[in-house]
């Protein structure tokens, strides 16, 4: 028997799965950063969502397709991530659960904001010299340590520590600013 590309070995439809794949794997990046300001390490993190993943497989069958996939993982995230604050009892903060629940619903509405957030942060990127941005690079994206690029500028680290601040209190007005005119 042929099977075409929607079928599984076993010739079930593969549709679902696709559909979940391609749900999650949009907006892996976005909720990692929900279970990280939840969790607080990066590698709790991780284990939390991967937990949380299965969960969302195993319960894919509830979601509904017209519904906002991100609020229904976010959910489950949740619930993850208290379950593992609540067994593991390593995080450095001790939330408790009503506390957890007002943070978790504050970063949801954050991760709708998002990324309306990033296209302001890139227009206003533009508008920022060439030198600028190489800097903001250098220091953000790169990781170069302030110290070692303040030799390789010929600059007093401390020159370079406040045109940092200079560029990210810019960068923090522009975007206010776009967002603010935006709908």
């Amino acid at each position: 028997m042929a099977l075409d590309d929607e079928t599984g070995c076993d010739g079930a439809t593969d549709e679902p799965q696709a559909r979940f794949v391609g749900l999650l794997t949009a907006a892996h990046d976005r909720l990692l950063g929900y279970v990280l300001s939840l969790v607080g390490r990066r590698h709790d993190a991780e284990d939390v969502l991967q937990k949380a993943s299965l969960v969302m497989w195993q319960k894919f069958h509830t979601f509904a397709p017209e519904s906002d996939f991100l609020a229904w993982a976010t959910t489950i995230c949740f619930y993850e991530a208290r379950n593992f604050l609540r067994l593991a009892a390593r995080s450095p903060h001790c939330f408790d659960d009503a506390l957890l629940a007002i943070l978790a619903a504050e970063r949801v509405e954050d991760l709708r904001r998002q990324p309306a957030r990033f296209a302001a942060l890139e227009d206003c990127l533009q508008e920022l010299t060439a030198k600028d941005r190489d800097l903001l690079r250098a220091v953000y994206i790169d990781g170069e340590q302030i110290a070692a690029l303040a030799r390789s500028l010929e600059r007093a680290p401390q020159t370079v520590y406040n045109r940092l601040n200079v560029l990210r209190r810019l960068l923090a007005e522009c975007v206010s600013r776009r967002l603010a005119t935006t709908p």
